[in-house]
């Protein structure tokens, strides 16, 4: 529930998790955060205690951000041990102030995944992700000048569920909500927006086969069907991507059983 707010300014106490470093213990540190805008967002909060810190002879919170815009999905924090905080189909930086009540406590850390280590304060390495995309999120087809549109036909309803998983920012807010830390909703939305394409279907069986090889061997758990990643997704992407994802594995699992690996056999429609 968002909370109501008229237009004076209030104050919050900030539990942040502070962690040095990978290798260093971490902790919840409070800071006293007074006269905040209620129409400023999350992260223009983080700058101001920032600069607080900093006049003080602090070392500033080390948090993620680019574009500010719900756009990069860098921004990903636990707000009050949520994934992105308060409100649905957003990212951390489009979470205002507003959301928040004179005097709340309001408790900040890094997404918690064995896969996502902790680099310092809420900055967390994501760069499985890559690993995962680089696996198979790509087409060989030749991708030179814009084809004419008509040129290959494609049903509307598979271009548009194609576009619904390509809005996936890669924030890891799906990982952060499972219990198993499982990374099936943003992989099943890589692996879907190339699938369901004509351009994608040359590597449609490598590509699911190598991104869930590479989803296990970075030690993300397994979905046990609960649907926690949708609903904290801030693209709001749906979990019936998953059980698209299932097909095409289990497909172009039995593909590979019954065809030698150098083939070339593509998956179908």
């Amino acid at each position: 529930m968002v909370a109501e707010h008229s237009s004076k300014n209030f104050g919050i106490t900030l539990r942040v998790w502070r962690q040095a470093g990978p290798t260093q213990p971490g902790r919840f540190v409070d800071y006293q955060s007074q006269d905040l805008n209620p129409n400023m967002s999350f992260l223009e909060m983080l700058d101001v205690v920032n600069d607080e810190l900093t006049r003080k002879g602090e070392e500033p919170i080390a948090f993620a951000h680019d574009c500010r815009e719900g756009i990069c999905g860098t921004c990903a924090c636990t707000i009050n041990g949520k994934p992105h905080g308060p409100g649905k189909g957003v990212a951390t930086c489009q979470v205002y102030m507003r959301a928040f009540r004179d005097g709340d406590v309001v408790t900040v850390e890094p997404f918690r995944a064995a896969a996502f280590p902790v680099i310092k304060d809420l900055v967390i390495d994501r760069s499985a992700f890559d690993r995962i995309q680089q696996a198979g999120g790509f087409i060989t087809a030749r991708a030179g000048s814009a084809p004419e549109a008509n040129a290959l036909p494609v049903p509307k309803p598979d271009a548009d569920l194609a576009m619904d998983a390509a809005v996936c920012i890669g924030c890891g807010a799906c990982v952060a909500a499972c219990k198993n830390a499982s990374a099936m909703l943003f992989v099943a939305a890589k692996v879907s927006h190339l699938g369901l394409m004509p351009q994608g279907q040359a590597e449609r069986d490598r590509r699911v086969l190598a991104m869930v090889g590479v989803m296990d061997a970075e030690g993300f758990g397994n979905c046990t069907n609960q649907y926690e990643c949708s609903a904290a997704c801030p693209k709001l992407i749906s979990h019936d991507f998953i059980a698209r994802m299932n097909r095409d594995y289990f497909t172009a699992s039995l593909r590979a059983a019954v065809k030698p690996a150098s083939s070339g056999a593509s998956g179908g429609a």
